[in-house]
């Protein structure tokens, strides 16, 4: 598996002193608004916790040590169809081990899978079995933090398949497993569709499935499907709208002031963790969510990152004549063959029967605990899920 492409390039993350000190004199200078008495997190980020957190950030967070911790593992840039691409790659010491790729979502990043990283990739050292062992390829998705600047229009989960299936070309794997939570899981089961050859499996969590329209679809849902599909009607999607409607003009808001990109992010974790009514460091570590903001921040992907949100909202096709383009999207709209895991947390809205709709559903597991950033929240449910599958999926 030795790569001599001269696309692909060792990479460090190397944040300038200067950029830190002006991070840290935009947060002392924020200047705060005023907010209504009594309505707690209803209407937004309470002024008194954002504050709180802020000065944390300001006084107490060591972004070096981070820093220091993500340039542990190797990490590389690959010029692919002219996209930088940012990605970790960690290769087992177990000569079997099955090569797979992590994909975050929004507004998640390769921070995301810190916790999962270890023992995936070296199962021996973490009380696990060998024959469970991973190479693992973790990529910063088209946009998102190190993988900028963004190409240009048109670069939606179709076209990040189609850069992600020719990335482990690359690198030498002819085949390999895909798991995605968020966007991830949107572009995952394309790379499936796409190389159906190549991709032995994909693992899912955190899956947004949709009614295609059909008479009666939504008559005889279960009791669990009701709920998740009212939540899903009753998401608050102010961020959605704004992402998919207007990336470009929320981004100079979030790329001007760190406080507001710390809330704009802060607020997703509340409403996505679990449980629901706790403060979301009760469920991801405050100094993991201060990462992610600060790479957000750091590397001025507000606006990039929520491209995405665009592109599949609006069906975009701009820059078709990428090589194999035309074939992709004409797969992306077909059912899905390869061998499909979908794994639900407690705030998961996926239906199943939609799911096996378009995916070859193989294997469906519902916990009891864990929310959106299943990797954070409950790395060990989620770590003995892809172990599981893949091992059949092999």
């Amino acid at each position: 598996m030795t790569n001599a492409n001269p696309d692909i390039r060792p990479f460090r993350i190397e944040i300038p002193q200067d950029q830190l000190d002006d991070l840290r004199a935009r947060l002392a200078a924020t200047r705060w608004p005023d907010e209504l008495h009594g309505v707690g997190w209803s209407r937004g980020v309470p002024v008194g916790y954002l504050r709180g957190l802020a000065e944390y950030w300001l006084t107490a967070y060591d972004w070096r040590a981070h820093e220091a911790a993500l340039n542990a593992y190797p990490q590389s840039l690959a010029t692919i169809d002219g996209q930088t691409i940012h990605f970790l790659h960690v290769r087992s010491s177990e000569p079997s081990a099955t090569p797979l790729m992590l994909l975050h979502g929004w507004p998640g990043t390769v921070v995301d899978f810190l916790d999962i990283i270890g023992p995936l990739s070296d199962p021996r050292a973490h009380d696990g079995d060998p024959a469970d062992a991973f190479h693992l390829v973790i990529p910063s998705l088209p946009g998102f933090c190190f993988s900028t600047p963004l190409a240009g229009p048109g670069t939606d989960s179709v076209r990040m398949a189609a850069m992600f299936t020719r990335l482990m070309s690359h690198l030498g794997y002819t085949h390999y497993g895909v798991h995605g939570y968020d966007t991830g899981s949107w572009v995952a089961p394309q790379m499936g569709k796409q190389q159906p050859k190549h991709v032995t499996g994909v693992h899912v969590n955190a899956m947004i499935t949709f009614p295609a329209g059909a008479e009666g679809e939504t008559e005889d849902l279960t009791e669990a499907e009701q709920r998740r599909w009212q939540a899903m009607l009753d998401f608050n999607d102010g961020y959605l709208q704004c992402n998919s409607k207007r990336p470009q003009t929320v981004a100079y808001a979030l790329t001007d002031s760190p406080v507001g990109q710390l809330a704009w992010i802060v607020e997703k974790f509340k409403e996505l963790t679990s449980p629901e009514d706790a403060l979301p460091e009760n469920s991801v570590d405050r100094d993991r969510i201060l990462t992610e903001v600060s790479l957000y921040w750091l590397t001025g992907t507000a606006a990039s990152a929520a491209q995405i949100y665009y592109e599949e909202t609006s069906a975009s096709t701009w820059g078709g004549n990428a090589a194999g383009d035309q074939d992709n999207r004409a797969a992306a709209g077909q059912r899905g063959t390869v061998p499909t895991a979908v794994l639900l947390s407690t705030r998961d809205v996926t239906i199943r029967r939609w799911a096996e709709r378009d995916h070859n559903i193989v294997r469906w597991t519902e916990l009891d605990r864990g929310g959106h950033f299943l990797a954070m929240e409950a790395p060990d449910a989620l770590i003995d899920d892809i172990r599981t599958f893949f091992r059949t999926a092999r």
